[in-house]
């Protein structure tokens, strides 16, 4: 409650504005729509108070919109003109949008480029600005809230204006200066004096002067007099049998008529995206950037339909010219819809009569006022500092909501912004890397990015086809998170193709080098297939980048309970890992693999023993692993801990095997303090090596098998604090003993 005072005072003058604003949107559009003209004031007071209470969106303002009248006008022919059938289709409506709302079909308002919500926006500014030149003038034949560029007066937004100018009315002209003249000033000056004008607001006073300047009109100046067509037209009610007389129900005997489905199924279609279009805008309009939640929006449109529907409403959508104009005006939350659907309840019941004493020509000019807003010249100005890649999608859809409407303006402008997307993809799967001695040496590197789809086929194929007889191409893939399946395809029968023409090629990345695509849960079978496929060095490889993809966060999905179910009755692990048993050094997470991808061997300060050794034999050996990986890290406590001389029970033969890494380091610093945390990692370093030295030494298996190239021994040292690992590679490791000093890895 406390923050309802808080933000009354701004939202009671917005839902004010917004009232005033919604009056003749409701009556014009259920004028163009064949309805009753109070089934637009009970679509108006539905979507203000009950859609504005039930929705997410802290500014948006539901309604009737104009998109729907023409959908209103066929549906009601094809039911033969029957109202209350067609009441059916939008209760029907209504509960098409609570399903999709609980499917989550909102998300769809996602994937609106920002470009064209900016230009829809600013293309509603400029056609409000348009639309209301003739109500300015006094030449009202278009009904308020069209924004289609076809009118139903047969004509245009453009040949409306200069038709207008042959039926101006002075009064009309009379009001619109001065209300105009009253919502400048109060905008640009009184309202920063003090506090009394911004809870007054200059709408409220420019209707108020729009009906006294009509009254005196009337009485002194008759030439100057309105007619009933340039003010507002609510329904009156001369009792309460009669107000209630102005309510329908549907006829739900049409429940088994098939077309009531079919039109239910296109307005809820329409009215959903029409309400995600302007949930988008209106968020982007929003000071505070709040974000609604689109598919809680999506149910209450759909409740807010069914309600309408069972009282004799219009079908209801949040609408972007309400919603903006209590952006304008200043609106902070929900309640300010609320008081608008409020205020047309009451004064449909009390005051209609006196609305209807409202000049159009005074609301023209507030909605004057909000389309600028809209559509500021800074808003190009930025646009188009953004590249042509924001700047012509925004045009586009401006053009073409302004010549068609905003469902079709919006579907162009989203073809342009495809066009580009579209454009830069397959401009860019690939660069390739060569520098005068790689020409001479005829060697090539092709160089994929991130992401390759099959949009970048033509253009892949092509560059491939281009290499020379005799070259040396590499196709290096370790940035890349995802190629198609028809790429990598092409890949492959390149591969074949090349040595006809006695081209080399080399495959680097493990999507490449497995030829499979990245979708993180791969099957048994083709974990056997990796293991046969890649060599040992693309074993360290795929080790390599997968820390990269660690340290970048871009780690593979996967879904781990298919994992389960695939290496439930064999495994085909490419590499074994010897790390540390501290908590912060998981080698599948390290280095991006899945179940079933490594053998895991932990034990504190990765030291070496027979149980160990017989681990790594078995996965060498029987299970085929190309790859034994000793891992060590920094700040590792094993390592503090024989550096400081710790005792502790069975700890102590741990601690005895990092002991010859300290003494052989120690003749290299002799003064170094066992405590100092450069001699400890230096220790850490020197431990990984030596226990490197200790497998080929200790296993005759292992040795012959590194010895033959069929297995790649490799070292490394993980440091927790980036998540990076270093590693020690040593391709050709044949003798017994290691040819390492340690000085370079002291410092």
């Amino acid at each position: 409650m406390k923050d309802i005072f808080k933000t009354i005072r701004y939202d009671l003058p917005a839902g004010l504005v917004v009232f005033f604003v919604a009056v003749p949107l409701c009556l014009g559009i259920a004028l163009a729509s064949g309805a009753p003209l109070f089934s637009g004031i009970i679509a108006g007071i539905v979507g203000g108070i009950l859609v504005g209470a039930a929705s997410g969106s802290a500014l948006g303002v539901s309604g009737p919109a104009a998109g729907l009248a023409v959908i209103v006008f066929t549906s009601l022919a094809q039911l033969g003109g029957s109202w209350e059938s067609f009441l059916l289709a939008v209760v029907i409506a209504g509960v098409f949008q609570l399903i999709a709302g609980f499917l989550k079909a909102g998300t769809i308002a996602y994937y609106f480029p920002s470009s064209v919500i900016k230009g829809m926006l600013s293309a509603i500014g400029i056609l409000i600005i348009l639309k209301q030149i003739p109500h300015l003038l006094g030449y009202d034949a278009d009904y308020e809230g069209d924004m289609a560029f076809e009118q139903p007066d047969k004509q245009n937004t453009f040949s409306e204006i200069l038709n207008s100018m042959q039926y101006t009315s002075a009064g009309a002209i009379v009001i619109s200066v001065i209300s105009l003249a009253i919502l400048i000033v109060w905008e640009k000056v009184l309202i920063t004096k003090h506090r009394i004008f911004m809870l007054l607001q200059g709408p409220l006073v420019a209707v108020i002067a729009g009906i006294l300047l009509n009254i005196v009109f009337s009485s002194r100046f008759p030439y100057l007099s309105l007619g009933e067509e340039h003010v507002v037209s609510l329904p009156v009610a001369r009792s309460i049998g009669d107000f209630f007389s102005f309510f329908t129900f549907p006829d739900f005997t049409q429940l088994g008529n098939p077309r009531i489905y079919s039109i239910a199924l296109l307005i809820a279609v329409v009215a959903s995206i029409e309400t995600l279009l302007s949930v988008e805008a209106a968020d982007k309009l929003d000071p505070q950037k709040r974000v609604t939640p689109v598919n809680r929006e999506l149910k209450a449109q759909g409740l807010g339909n069914i309600i309408s529907g069972l009282i004799g409403g219009l079908p209801v959508t949040q609408v972007i010219v309400r919603s903006s104009t209590n952006i304008a005006f200043g609106g902070k939350t929900k309640m300010a819809a609320i008081i608008h659907g409020v205020l047309l309840l009451l004064s449909i019941v009390t005051i209609a009569s006196l609305m209807n004493k409202i000049p159009m020509a005074t609301l023209a000019c507030i909605l004057l006022l909000v389309g600028y807003k809209l559509t500021k010249p800074s808003l190009f100005r930025e646009m188009y500092k953004l590249g042509w890649e924001q700047f012509i999608p925004f045009m586009v859809t401006i053009i073409g909501i302004i010549f068609t409407d905003l469902l079709i303006g919006i579907g162009i402008g989203l073809g342009a912004a495809i066009v580009f997307i579209l454009s830069h993809h397959i401009r860019n799967p690939f660069h390739i890397v060569q520098n005068e001695f790689d020409k001479v040496q005829g060697f090539y590197k092709v160089n994929f990015s991130e992401e390759v789809s099959f949009l970048n086929r033509g253009k892949i194929m092509e560059i491939l086809g281009s290499f020379p007889p005799d070259s040396k191409v590499v196709v290096n893939a370790s940035r890349s998170r995802n190629i198609h399946y028809d790429v990598l395809e092409i890949i492959r029968d390149f591969q074949i193709s090349a040595k006809a023409r006695n081209i080399k090629v080399e495959v680097v990345g493990s999507l490449l080098t497995i030829n499979l695509t990245l979708e993180g849960n791969l099957p048994a079978v083709q974990l056997r297939n990796i293991k046969e496929m890649v060599s040992p060095l693309q074993a360290l490889n795929l080790l390599k980048e997968g820390n990269n993809r660690f340290v970048q966060n871009l780690k593979r999905d996967r879904d781990y309970l298919t994992q389960v179910n695939e290496t439930s009755e064999e495994q085909h692990p490419f590499a074994a890992v010897l790390s540390c048993i501290d908590s912060r050094t998981s080698a599948e997470l390290i280095f991006d693999q899945g179940l079933g991808d490594i053998f895991s061997i932990r034990i504190a300060g990765n030291i070496l023993n027979k149980d160990i050794l017989g681990s790594m034999e078995f996965a060498t050996k029987i299970a085929g692993a190309k790859l034994i990986m000793v891992l060590g890290h920094s700040n590792c406590g094993a390592i503090k801990g024989a550096c400081s001389g710790v005792r502790l029970g069975n700890l102590n033969g741990i601690l005895d095997k990092i002991k010859p890494s300290i003494e052989k380091l120690k003749k290299f610093k002799p003064d170094e303090a066992f405590v100092d945390i450069n001699f400890i990692e230096s220790v850490a370093a020197e431990n990984v090596l030596n226990t490197m030295a200790e497998i080929i030494e200790n296993s005759p298996v292992i040795k012959e098998l590194v010895k033959k190239g069929e297995v790649v021994l490799a070292g490394g040292m993980y440091d927790i604090s980036t998540g990076i690992v270093e590693f020690y590679d040593r391709k050709t490791i044949t003798e017994h003993r290691f040819n390492y000093s340690g000085k370079d890895l002291i410092n």
